[in-house]
């Protein structure tokens, strides 16, 4: 992949990194295409791949931050 393939990778919300990734994988399932595009498909896919856990690891950071701060809050409260 190219660094414009990169930042355009970064760049994506998960829902449409998650959508494009569905449609590479639909196509390489299909087959009839050639080998260097199959490989150009598998290598964006490992990017949208890539991304979509990026923004899960972010979401489950998140959560975990909102649960320690109720549970802060909630010791809190019961002194």
């Amino acid at each position: 992949m190219t660094a414009q393939n990169d930042a355009d990778v970064a760049s994506l919300s998960y829902e449409l990194a998650r959508d494009e990734l569905i449609q590479v994988v639909n196509r390489l399932e299909q087959g009839g295409t050639s080998l260097e595009e199959s490989l150009q498909l598998w290598e964006r896919g490992e990017a949208l791949a890539t991304r979509c856990e990026e923004w899960l690891i972010g979401a489950r950071k998140r959560l975990e931050a909102a649960r320690k701060g109720d549970d802060a809050a909630g010791a809190g409260d019961a002194e």
